[in-house]
C-alpha cells in the first residue's frame, strides 16, 4: 500500500511504485476529473497540481509522492458551487467537448495562485502546454482573465 495525499486527505492505494498517478486517481481513488489523453505528457488532459505546480499525472509515478500534496479538479469546487475559475470557464463557454477542461483549469489555477493578475502574454505562454482539440483557446484565455478580475461579465 502506498499513501498518497490527494486533496488534503491521505489515502492508501494498492499499487506498485511505478504506477502512474493518473491510474491511481481514476481507477483506485475514483477521482475522474483528470483524463487520459495521450499517455505521453504531450496534451495536458491529465494535469493535476503537485505541491502547487502543474504536472502530467500520466507521467508521475506514485512512488515519488511521499510527503507531497496532490490537488485535482475535484478540490476546487462542485457543480452546485464552482470555484471562481470554474465559474469563469462556464461563463465564457470555454469548454466545448470538455475533455481537456479539467487539465486546463488545473494549469490555470496554478498560474493564478502564482500570479493573480497575469498578462495575456503570460497566460498564453503558461497555458501552451495544454492542448484543446476543439479550438476554444481564446475562450480559455478570456476565462482566465475573468477569473483574475481583469475582465467583467458581459
Amino acid at each position: 500500500m502506498i499513501p498518497i495525499d490527494v486533496n488534503g486527505r491521505v489515502r492508501s492505494v494498492d499499487a506498485t511504485p511505478d504506477t502512474p498517478l493518473l491510474y491511481a486517481l481514476r481507477d483506485l481513488l475514483k477521482l475522474n476529473g483528470a483524463k487520459y489523453g495521450c499517455g505521453l505528457g504531450q496534451c495536458g488532459a491529465c494535469t493535476v497540481l503537485l505541491e502547487g505546480k502543474p504536472v502530467f499525472s500520466c507521467l508521475t509515478p506514485i512512488g515519488t509522492l511521499a510527503g507531497r500534496h496532490v490537488r485535482t479538479i475535484e478540490s476546487l469546487g462542485s457543480e452546485a458551487n464552482p470555484s471562481p475559475l470554474q465559474k469563469a470557464f462556464i461563463d465564457e463557454q470555454a469548454a466545448q467537448c470538455g475533455y481537456c477542461t479539467a487539465g486546463m483549469i488545473m494549469r490555470a489555477q496554478a498560474l493564478l495562485e502564482a500570479n493573480p493578475t497575469p498578462t495575456e502574454a503570460q497566460i498564453r505562454s503558461y497555458m501552451q502546454t495544454n492542448l484543446c482539440r476543439c479550438g476554444t483557446h481564446m475562450r480559455i484565455i478570456r476565462a482566465i482573465k475573468r477569473a483574475s478580475g481583469q475582465t467583467s461579465a458581459t
